[in-house]
C-alpha cells in the first residue's frame, strides 16, 4: 500500500461509521466502474482497430475535412 492510500485510510478511519461506510461505498463502486471499462475496452480492440482503419482510409480517399470547433 502506498503513503497516500495508508494516509487516505488513516483519515477516512476517523470518520463516524456511516460516512465510513459511505466513503468505502464509493470507493468500491469506483473501482468496480473502473475493472467494467477496462473490460470493455480490451474486449473491443479489434473493433476500434477497424473503425481507425476505415476512418484513415476516408482521410487518404480526401473524404475528410479539417475540424472547425467554431463551427460545430
Amino acid at each position: 500500500m502506498t503513503k497516500l492510500l495508508e494516509k487516505a485510510f488513516d483519515e477516512a478511519a476517523k470518520l463516524p461509521d456511516d460516512k465510513q461506510d459511505a466513503l468505502a461505498q464509493a470507493v468500491l463502486a469506483e473501482l468496480a466502474s473502473e475493472r467494467r471499462w477496462d473490460e470493455l475496452f480490451a474486449g473491443s480492440t479489434d473493433m476500434l482497430s477497424e473503425l481507425a482503419e476505415e476512418a484513415l482510409a476516408e482521410h487518404r480517399a480526401g473524404r475528410t475535412k479539417p475540424l472547425d470547433p467554431d463551427r460545430l
